[in-house]
């Protein structure tokens, strides 16, 4: 049986309101779980003290006994120092290719830049044929 600390949803629509609870992998988000060990409230300021609230010595007992905190779990217990020191270490995360363009959106960004640049092309050539047919005249009227 694998633990998470994890968040578990409660309160009405548009007003959310996070358990911070250890439950098993397998079971439901707002689910059973074994123990609850805190909550956030995350329509209150962030320097409210009642905003995230964990009893630290439950967690750390926990983290003891194996249980994985999830990403945001983890962002709070960073916070939290037990003992003088952080219970989890937690680092943003680094995703470079968070911002670029998907397979799809690439190979349509070429075609349009190909179109483009055929039609320059065509352009440019088209300039080029009426000046060329241009000069054989003029030095037909020269002569």
């Amino acid at each position: 049986m694998s633990l998470k600390l994890r968040l578990a949803r409660g309160g009405a629509k548009k007003r959310p309101y996070y358990k911070i609870v250890v439950a098993d992998s397998r079971s439901p988000r707002d689910g059973r779980f074994i123990e609850q060990v805190g909550h956030w409230n995350p329509l209150l300021p962030k320097d409210s003290e009642d905003r995230v609230k964990i009893d630290g010595e439950k967690a750390k007992a926990w983290l003891g006994k194996g249980a994985q905190p999830t990403d945001r779990v983890a962002r709070f217990l960073s916070k939290i120092e037990v003992d003088g020191k952080p219970l989890v270490s937690w680092e943003h995360g680094n995703n470079p290719q968070k911002g670029e363009p998907g397979k799809k959106a690439k190979e349509r960004a070429e075609e349009k830049a190909q179109k483009a640049a055929d039609a320059a092309e065509a352009a440019k050539a088209a300039e080029e044929a009426p000046a060329a047919e241009e000069a054989p005249a003029e030095e037909a009227a020269s002569e």
